[in-house]
């Protein structure tokens, strides 16, 4: 089974590439912990002092016992397996070793799939072919029509790019091939055709290890998936709201000219762990991607507390310790290298400011959550709280926050940047939109996914429980070199989904402002983009009442979202809708 909708970020999979500029990589174990012969090895993350020589401290826990899989020198990660009960000890004792931890799972990316499933059966009485055009539809072909810019065919269900004006941006800017959008996700399929003209096959990279027991048997013998692969379907959803090609079938991107390049951290499963997580972003600035989108969150804590929430254990409050160290170091690297990092706000809808009670941390193993206190002061829900990192929330085709979507109560705390499209299935109460496909985000969809989740059957056609989602199939007698005939795409919700227009957004803005900037080559200062992002992105009030209810469409009180500050920046839409005509002008 998948994990397709939270995030994993915490463990010492050995990186699935030797190309990974200031990493070395080694053979990792399937498992945090594993048989080797008769002896259970563990996994570790242990990070060096600032000042510290990785490479020194890599040899220094081997010679205490460990089996190094992976050195990042750009920010002294080292991630390490022992057989011995003492080795953590150990290593902690070391000279130049500022924090170290067990390696386990430490979330997933956002459930695209439990999505699908829920949206199922939430009207399983009135199921709808993809032939029905929904009331969002309709005003989607209508507001394309009205402007100058191409489009491709299924454009006109695409109500997200006519909320941010991406349209009438297409008449000016498309996005610039030097320009690169980073997928920080389960991966990409490079072989979809509306998304292979742009991969960038060179620099793309999986820097995870399938693990049969998380992700199911492994598809190749050496369980490294190929680059261009993506085995969940949550990245190729990503990559095509961002970047899919404007070449006359399917969908195109929000900058559908500007390259995609796939740095995978995600596990088929979904799951994120901690060392693929700090190598994709540090290989993002070393390699020069403009753009990083990561639509996901921090599992199995929900937040990670520094020293821990009261109720955790000296060695969880360690591991929390490790990951927002790590990550820190990681994304703060990744800024200093030239990349604009956007991130999902959430779908836990809560006041990401003020937390509830956390009662289902840590979700991993099964079984060991316990309620936990947290405090905004010391908790930090990441990436998307990280340094330098853009939040986002999402909205529905009404403009009205999803009622799924985080928010922030506090306008100072820096959750929340901008809002974007993130699809809402049950807005236009009162409508023919209601309880639609419409109401969601259509994007790319790999094939073997469509095919394992029974959407599409063998020979390539769209199944009765496809049609029932709205799953789409498109040809072409032309495809680009490395790509099908036939793409599917397929419709999503959730902040994952609004992330990468705000993403697509930023790279259309490096596009129309960016120049040559000395030896690295084309780009724009990520402080400048965001000041791009925030300064044209539309204005939008709260609504009224203030207090917005999600009673009427079917959920509890629990949904409540009270919406704080002024039309020009407030805690459901950040400083505004993310504007792609404004960036580009």
């Amino acid at each position: 089974m998948r994990r397709s909708r939270t995030v994993a970020i915490t463990g010492a999979v050995a990186l699935a590439t030797s190309a990974l500029a200031g990493t070395t990589a080694a053979a990792a174990t399937h498992t945090a912990t594993t048989q080797v012969g008769a002896a259970a090895s563990t996994r570790y993350v242990v990070l060096a002092d600032r000042a510290a020589d990785a490479d020194t401290l890599a040899e220094a826990l081997r010679g205490a016992g460990g089996q190094v899989s992976s050195v990042n020198r750009a920010i002294g990660m080292v991630a390490v397996e022992s057989t011995s009960s003492v080795f953590l000890a150990r290593a902690r004792a070391l000279p130049g070793v500022q924090v170290a931890g067990r390696d386990g799972v430490v979330g997933r990316s956002p459930d695209a799939a439990k999505v699908k499933v829920a949206v199922l059966k939430e009207h399983h009485s009135s199921l709808r072919t993809s032939a029905g055009a929904s009331a969002a539809g309709a005003r989607s072909a209508q507001s394309a029509a009205a402007t100058k810019g191409p489009s491709d065919p299924l454009d006109s269900l695409l109500w997200g790019m006519d909320m941010i004006k991406a349209p009438a941006a297409h008449a000016k800017q498309l996005g610039d091939k030097r320009v690169r959008v980073g997928v920080m996700d389960t991966g990409v399929d490079g072989t979809h055709p509306d998304l292979a003209a742009n991969f960038d096959r060179t620099l793309s990279r999986n820097f995870t290890k399938d693990m049969p027991v998380i992700d199911g048997p492994c598809e190749v013998a050496s369980c490294v998936d190929p680059a261009d692969v993506d085995d969940d379907g949550h990245g190729t959803h990503v990559a095509g709201t961002m970047a899919a090609a404007m070449n006359g079938m399917g969908v195109s991107g929000v900058a559908p000219d500007v390259g995609i390049v796939n740095v995978r951290a995600g596990q088929d499963s979904g799951y994120f762990f901690l060392a693929p997580t700090a190598n994709a972003l540090t290989y993002s600035g070393d390699v020069g991607i403009d753009v990083v989108n990561m639509s996901f969150y921090v599992d199995p804590w929900l937040y990670n507390c520094r020293g821990g929430a009261p109720e955790d254990t000296p060695e969880q409050a360690a591991e929390q310790d490790l990951i927002i160290e790590t990550m820190t170091r990681a994304l703060n690297y990744a800024h200093r290298k030239g990349v604009t990092l956007v991130a999902a706000l959430g779908n836990d809808h809560d006041d990401v400011s003020h937390p509830r009670t956390d009662v289902s941390s840590p979700d991993f193993p099964v079984g060991t959550e316990h309620s936990r206190t947290i405090d905004d002061a010391s908790c930090l829900d990441l990436p998307v709280e990280g340094p330098h990192v853009i939040g986002v929330s999402a909205l529905g085709p009404s403009a009205r926050k999803a009622d799924y979507s985080n928010h922030a109560g506090n306008l100072r705390s820096g959750e929340l940047e901008v809002s974007a499209p993130g699809g809402w299935y049950r807005d236009g109460l009162g409508t023919d939109s209601y309880l639609t496909n419409e109401n969601l985000i259509l994007s790319t969809a790999p094939r073997n996914v469509m095919v394992a989740e029974g959407q599409v059957d063998a020979n390539g056609d769209v199944t009765p429980l496809g049609e029932s989602l709205g799953t789409m199939k498109a040809c072409t007698s032309r495809p680009a070199p490395g790509a099908s005939a036939c793409g599917y795409y397929q419709y999503l919700q959730g902040t994952s989904m609004a992330s990468p227009h705000a993403a697509g957004v930023a790279a259309l803005a490096v596009s129309a402002h960016g120049k040559v900037m000395g030896g690295s080559g084309f780009g724009l200062a990520p402080d400048r983009v965001r000041r791009l992002l925030m300064d044209t992105a539309t204005n939008h009030a709260c609504p009224t009442p203030a207090l917005q209810s999600y009673v009427d469409v079917g959920r509890t009180a629990e949904f409540d979202a009270l919406c704080v500050g002024s039309r020009a920046f407030n805690g459901f839409y950040g400083d505004g809708i993310v504007n792609a005509l404004g960036v580009v002008r």
